[in-house]
């Protein structure tokens, strides 16, 4: 384990440190408890919020150092994967250094340690999948698929685990913002308006779309612009961009020598009494059932060549092509609050993409 591939520099104690938090219960969170506890943040509840996360953090973050170190195929050794395992211990370090926070004044310098935490990781997703692809290249034409599977889990339990992170240090980061916008408590919106996230998320896919192909498919959007629910709007939008995105350029690739008109991305929004379901359609010519499976797994791409793009727009994630991280990312922002995102193709024809966010919000974070 993290012992056994202790790198320059890093002493034991640490490391045995590590080993032993990573050991410990981590604690789920849900949407409602977030949304409620940090509706009127008082100096007190700002205390107990910085209190847990100076215990949950450490716990969650040496669990990805423990299994940074000890991953399949030679991936611990490679450079990127090395560099990410370098900030989750120095976040960690600098957690467990961090003294009690026994007042106002502790629990702002906390604030500000743990906003650091959050610029410092913030290229932990590209980076890890350079380090993936540095694999890719390493592994024999034809691995097994049963060979990568725990490279599958893996990163699967990763990501998920960061989306959690930077979920609970951006909310509590958040619940100092004095500006915030009316509604919002912290990074939930509790009138979220979804159409309003498509008309965004759409803009900013059309204009990626543009600047790669020099024209762009027509959104149109379908739905109730009254409705709103509580939600994420950054995890929203990165999900409805990812989606958007890869629709433009499956019709912009598939109309680019035709004399026909690029058909519109078409996105459907429904409220229904469990899930609030978001369709996005095109006309892109599908994808074969063969490939299918291949959608959600993060050694898989349809775009040639590797390229990311970093958004304003989401305050903590990357969007990215060629790396095949989009859809499997986007699938783990859905599960995060209890929804899902199903893919439905029909080769020769086009693809709808099945965006399911659940309406209750009484799930736990799932904790990988």
């Amino acid at each position: 384990m993290a012992v056994r591939r202790a790198t320059e520099g890093v002493g034991r104690v640490l490391l045995e440190e590590v080993q032993r938090w990573g050991g410990m219960k981590q604690t789920g969170v849900g949407l409602r408890h977030m949304m409620e506890f940090g509706s009127h943040p008082t100096e007190r509840k700002l205390m107990q919020s910085a209190q847990f996360l100076h215990k949950e953090l450490p716990i969650r973050i040496a669990r990805r150092v423990v299994e940074l170190d000890d991953l399949p195929f030679g991936l611990s050794d490679k450079h990127a994967v090395l560099k990410v395992r370098d900030w989750y211990l120095d976040s960690f370090r600098d957690l467990r250094s961090f003294p009690d926070i026994r007042d106002a004044s502790d629990e702002l310098a906390f604030t500000d340690m743990i906003g650091m935490i959050m610029v410092r990781h913030k290229d932990v997703v590209p980076t890890m999948a350079l380090g993936v692809q540095q694999l890719k290249k390493d592994l024999r034409p034809k691995a097994a698929s049963s060979d990568l599977e725990e490279i599958q889990n893996f990163l699967d339990r990763f990501y998920l685990s960061r989306i959690g992170i930077r979920m609970l240090i951006g909310q509590h980061v958040a619940l100092h913002d004095s500006d915030a916008e009316p509604g919002c408590v912290g990074q939930i919106n509790s009138k979220m308006s979804p159409i309003h996230v498509a008309q965004i998320a759409s803009e900013d896919a059309r204009a990626v779309c543009m600047r790669a192909y020099g024209d762009a498919p027509d959104v149109n959007i379908y739905g109730d612009p009254n409705f709103t629910f509580p939600y994420v709007a950054s995890h929203l939008h990165l999900m409805m961009f990812e989606l958007v995105k890869n629709s433009l350029r499956a019709v912009q690739e598939r109309y680019v020598n035709s004399d026909r008109d690029a058909p519109p991305v078409r996105i459907i929004v429904a409220d229904g009494e469990e899930d609030v379901t978001i369709k996005i359609s095109d006309e892109g010519g599908g994808i074969p059932r063969s490939g299918l499976s291949k959608l959600f797994t993060y050694l898989y791409s349809t775009a040639e060549a590797p390229q990311y793009e970093y958004h304003n727009k989401v305050n903590n994630g990357v969007t990215m092509a060629g790396y095949g991280y989009g859809l499997p990312i986007s699938r783990l922002y859905a599960r995060y609050f209890g929804g899902d995102l199903q893919i439905i193709s029909m080769e020769g024809y086009g693809t709808d993409a099945y965006l399911h966010l659940s309406r209750p919000g009484d799930s736990q974070e799932p904790l990988p």
